[in-house]
């Protein structure tokens, strides 16, 4: 995988087991990055991946000019693939060990732009949405390929790519 724009665009990033993990296609990195710029500057911004994988997302708001991009991921194989992908990047960004859904509430920081790509059909939406009622943010993201209930969020945009969705929300 390759960061598809900004200050580090063609820097390579590993990819954990493709087992683990399912990373974000570029061309869905960027239709996603894409739309966020139409609608915030990144500049000064921060940036949640609560489902890290491998990182990639987190990387691409680095590059693209987000100031403090933060990253959870529990797996700890995964974990690994993360930490080297970062150390090639001069910028901080901060890396939790631990399960997103709890941790999340408990972070005390308000982010412009939260990223989640849980497991596909592990069910966990809701309990993603309860851990998210207190946390400050501006945009929230989600991809999935199920139904979700966003009736307590406004959505902003929704975009198909394939048989996945990436739709933007705000509380």
């Amino acid at each position: 995988m390759n960061i598809t724009a900004g200050k580090y665009k063609g820097m390579k990033v590993n990819a954990p087991d493709p087992h683990i993990t399912r990373p974000t296609l570029s061309k869905v990195r960027m239709g996603v990055f894409n739309t966020l710029q139409s609608m915030i500057d990144f500049e000064a911004c921060s940036f949640l991946d609560m489902f890290a994988g491998s990182g990639i997302m987190g990387l691409e708001a680095l590059s693209r000019g987000f100031s403090n991009v933060y990253a959870i991921e529990k797996h700890p194989k995964v974990l690994s693939v993360i930490k080297s992908n970062f150390k090639k990047f001069k910028s901080p960004m901060h890396l939790i060990s631990g399960d997103s859904i709890k941790i999340v509430s408990g972070l005390n920081l308000k982010f412009d732009v939260i990223y989640i790509d849980p497991p596909y059909f592990s069910g966990i939406y809701e309990q993603i949405f309860e851990a998210l009622k207190d946390v400050a943010s501006n945009i929230i993201i989600i991809e999935h390929v199920t139904d979700v209930d966003f009736s307590n969020f406004e959505i902003l945009r929704q975009k198909k790519y394939g048989s996945k969705y990436i739709t933007f929300l705000r509380k």
